[in-house]
Formats: C-alpha cells, sequence, structure tokens
C-alpha cells in the first residue's frame, strides 16, 4: 500500500492508509537479539480466527481454501449485489461445523457438496453445520447463495475498508480486511486462494478485477457479465472489483495481458500516463527481484473521495487519483508494483509482519528514482535518516503494534532497514539475497524470522545485531558501515 503524501490520507480510510488507530501497540521489544522461530509470536487456530496477534478474530481455521468463484450481479442504481459464491476447499481437521467470514448480506442458502446445510450467523460469521461432519484431509465445496446492500466495514481500531458503493458503481478495496464485505470468504492472508469472478452490471459500465481478463457477455436485462480470473494464490484483502465509468487500455508485454482502466471523470493525462509506465516499472524491477510473478499487467485509478491511497490488489494496484493530481507520478506506481513481489507473491503470515511489504515497496520507489536519474538509494536512506521524527525510532517496524500497522516506522524506516542490510551485507550479496526471497517463498506466506534466517544464508553473515538495531529497537541506530 502506499500513502498519499499530499496530505489527503487523513479520512476515515485512514486505517487502510495510515493506520490512525486506538488499540495499544504491542509491547515494544527491548532484546538486542533477533527472535528465533521459535520465540517469534505464532498463531494458535480456532474455528473463528486464525489467531493472529494483532487480529485474533481475522479469518477461519480448519481448512484450507484453493479457489473462489464468485458469481455476483449488483445495480448501482439500488446499490443491491445478489451472489453466488463457491468454495472449494480441503479440511485440516475434522469439521462438524465451520466458519466463513462474511460482513452484513443476508443468506440465502448454503450446501456442502451439493447437500443443504444449517446455517447462523455470529456478527460477521457465517457458521455452517454439514449434514455430517467433513473429516480431515477431504474436498469439500461449500455454495452461498446470499443478497443485500453491502456496506464497508466499520472498526474503532482499524478504520474502514471493503465494499463502497460510489456515484456511477462500486469499488471493493481495503486492508487488513475488506472481502468479507460482499462473499464468504477465510478473510486472512495466511490461506491463500485463486479466484474467478463474474460480475454482471448494467449494460455501459466496466467491471475490473484482479487477474486474467476473460471477456464480456450480454445479460438478462440490460446487463452485461464481466469475466476475470487470478489462477496464483491470492490473499483475500488482495482481491478487488471496481465497477464504473472508465476508459480503458489494453494490450500484451512478453505474452500477458495488459489491462488498465482510469476513471472517465479525470481528465487525460498524468493519471493515464503513470498507469501506461507500468509494465516499464515491472520490466526494471524484474532485473532486480527476479521475474514477474503473475500472469496479468495493469492499474486502475478511481476518482473517490474516500480513497486515498494505493493498494497492491494482485496483478493490478488501484491508485487514487489524488497521486496524480501534480503530474505524472511513476514512484507510486514503483511502489505498488514492487508489492506484487512482497506482498502478493510472497504475502506476510501474520499482520505483525507488515515490514516485509511496505519496507521492500518503499525501498523500490528508492531504486526506481535511482534508475531514472533522481537520487540514488544512499541519499534517499540519508534523507530519511537525518529527517524522520523521534516517533519513527520509537516505534519498532518489526512489532509496530496494531495501532502503528501503516505508520512512518513500517514504511520508511521499513525502507532504511532494508538499505542498511544492502549496506552491511554488500551488493553483491543484497540483490542475490532478494531474487532468492521472491523464489523461495512464491505464491506462499512468510515471517520475519525466515527473512532474516534466508539473509543470513545467503549472505554468510551472523545479522542478528543489524535487525535487532533496525526492526526492533527503539533508538535511532547508527548508520551501517560495510563490514
Amino acid at each position: 500500500m502506499s500513502r498519499n503524501r499530499r496530505g489527503l490520507a487523513l479520512l476515515v480510510t485512514v486505517a487502510l492508509a495510515l493506520a490512525g488507530c486506538t488499540a495499544d501497540p504491542e509491547p515494544r521489544r527491548e532484546s538486542r537479539s533477533t527472535p528465533t522461530p521459535e520465540a517469534t509470536p505464532g498463531v494458535t487456530p480456532g474455528p473463528a480466527g486464525v489467531g493472529d496477534p494483532y487480529f485474533p478474530t481475522a479469518g477461519n481455521s480448519g481448512y484450507d481454501v484453493e479457489r473462489y468463484t464468485l458469481k455476483v450481479r449488483y445495480d448501482p442504481t439500488s446499490d443491491e449485489l445478489r451472489g453466488d459464491a463457491t468454495v472449494r476447499a480441503t479440511a485440516d481437521t475434522d469439521l462438524p461445523l465451520f466458519h466463513l467470514d462474511l460482513a452484513g448480506l443476508t443468506v440465502r442458502r448454503v450446501t456442502v457438496d451439493g447437500t443443504p446445510a444449517r446455517h447462523t450467523r455470529e456478527g460477521t460469521e457465517l457458521v455452517v453445520t454439514p449434514a455430517a461432519p467433513v473429516r480431515a484431509g477431504t474436498a469439500f465445496t461449500v455454495q452461498v447463495g446470499y443478497d443485500g446492500r453491502p456496506e464497508p466495514l466499520r472498526n474503532e481500531t482499524i478504520g474502514e475498508g471493503g465494499w463502497l458503493h460510489t456515484a456511477d458503481g462500486a469499488v471493493a478495496l481495503g486492508q487488513p480486511e475488506s472481502a468479507s464485505t460482499w462473499f464468504p470468504v477465510n478473510d486472512h492472508p495466511s490461506d491463500k486462494a485463486a479466484y474467478d469472478f463474474e460480475i454482471t452490471v448494467p449494460k455501459g459500465l466496466v467491471v475490473v478485477a484482479n487477474g486474467v481478463p476473460k471477456g464480456q457477455r450480454p445479460a438478462a436485462g440490460g446487463f452485461t457479465t464481466w469475466r476475470w480470473s487470478e489462477a496464483a494464490p491470492m490473499a483475500s484483502y488482495l482481491s478487488t472489483v471496481v465497477i464504473g465509468k472508465y476508459r480503458t487500455s489494453t494490450g500484451e508485454h512478453r505474452g500477458r495481458p495488459v489491462f488498465s482502466a482510469v476513471a472517465a471523470s479525470l481528465p487525460r493525462g498524468a493519471a493515464d500516463e503513470s498507469v501506461a509506465r507500468t509494465v516499464a516499472v515491472a520490466d526494471y524491477l524484474e532485473s532486480v527481484f527476479g521475474p514477474y510473478p503473475f500472469a496479468a499487467y495493469g492499474g486502475v485509478v478511481v476518482d473517490e473521495p474516500r480513497i486515498r491511497y494505493a493498494l497492491e490488489t494482485q496483478s493490478r494496484p488501484v491508485y487514487s487519483a489524488n497521486f496524480f493530481r501534480g503530474g505524472e507520478n511513476t514512484g507510486v506506481v514503483a511502489h505498488e508494483l514492487a508489492h506484487q513481489w512482497f506482498g502478493d507473491s510472497v504475502s506476510v503470515a501474520r499482520w505483525s509482519d507488515i515490514w516485509l511489504n511496505e519496507g521492500l515497496a518503499t525501498y523500490a520507489e528508492w531504486l526506481w528514482a535511482e534508475h531514472q536519474g533522481r537520487d540514488t538509494a544512499q541519499a534517499a536512506f540519508e534523507q530519511r535518516y537525518a529527517s524522520s521524527d523521534d516517533q519513527v525510532w520509537r516505534v519498532p517496524p518489526g512489532a509496530p503494534g496494531v495501532a502503528n500497522l501503516f505508520s512512518d516506522s513500517v514504511y520508511e524506516r521499513g525502507g532504511m532497514t532494508v538499505h542498511a542490510l544492502r549496506v552491511t551485507v554488500g551488493d553483491d550479496a543484497f540483490f542475490r539475497l532478494l531474487k532468492t526471497w521472491a523464489a523461495d517463498k512464491r505464491n506462499g506466506n512468510a515471517t520475519t524470522a525466515e527473512f532474516v534466517a534466508t539473509a543470513e544464508r545467503v549472505c554468510g553473515q551472523q545479522l542478528d545485531d543489524l535487525f535487532a538495531a533496525w526492526l526492533y529497537g527503539t533508538e535511532r541506530p547508527a548508520p551501517p558501515t560495510r563490514r
């Protein structure tokens, strides 16, 4: 995620960009040693919630989703959504019942392997009791029919995110939660899955989602059905649907489809030009991080006052129009495209490790600027190091707490941590590490402890002191020097 640096990000949606939250931060680490995998807080499973230390009720345990097939009909005039979701999963344990996340909306029917199942609602949980328990190791299919007027999630700790009704359609977007506002889902990044979308809207409106465009066809009542498919595993918060009046551009690059869209309400210019640079930026990042991880490219620029951030929605980031008010901005494109490797392909196993996403994406902005002949990464580091306020150094990016999940510490100090690592180990080892990390964890989930272990293995150095100071310390570390 990129935050709008023009001072426009402080709205209710701040939790999705800057996290102006009320929850107390996680206790700060005082130890100078890097946590080992054994010492790092784990995820304790439970029927409702995977036990993420920051969001214990997020997601659900007991099963692993393979694919979501989502058939949704939406009429912006009435703001009515009707959906049919098919969830294919495998049970990790015996399941006499299981939970799916679904906020609001009315469930009309649920079947498990074609047999009607009992269902109840407990807040934002859909509790499904199949006719017979699903046995451990068994693949099963859940089908849910539902309808209603979707509403964004509003949480006193993290703010608002999810389905937003707009002037000409809708946008489904948000971090760390959003998907459960418009379909039943295991809404935590630890359970990634493939997605197929069939979104039916009034004729004349555009629908953009993740992955490869699969075309459109007429539907009854003057509607059109748009189809999209994301075959690579995707965390639920990275799913998106954008509906409305957009001008689109299509093409092909390196055998992959390119599909981008810009809100028709925006004048042609900087937004179009910036998104058109997507493949050029991706090609440069590929030279740094290794092969581009997905089957499609693109981007979407929305003109919606409540969205004042950019989000790395898989294969097709969504950008607020505010990023382009002052002219072309490929820095934000570089940030969100870097997330395609770090955040999307390699996803966090728990939200406390968010610096792995944002620190590496921030550093990608610095690398891209240097590649463009502007400030070097070293100059960017020095500027941030000199200008960062005390709060950046009081909040450890490796354990920021919920209240600081999207703080300057996570972004800027996260980027400085990456540069400190580069200076310490040298360029050859550093860039070899980035490619190794992206390859080893491709399509999976990862923790900080695993990143540290990989860095020490690839670089051949013991790095406890460096990561303890830059990720977990509460004072400004000394500038890095080459060993």
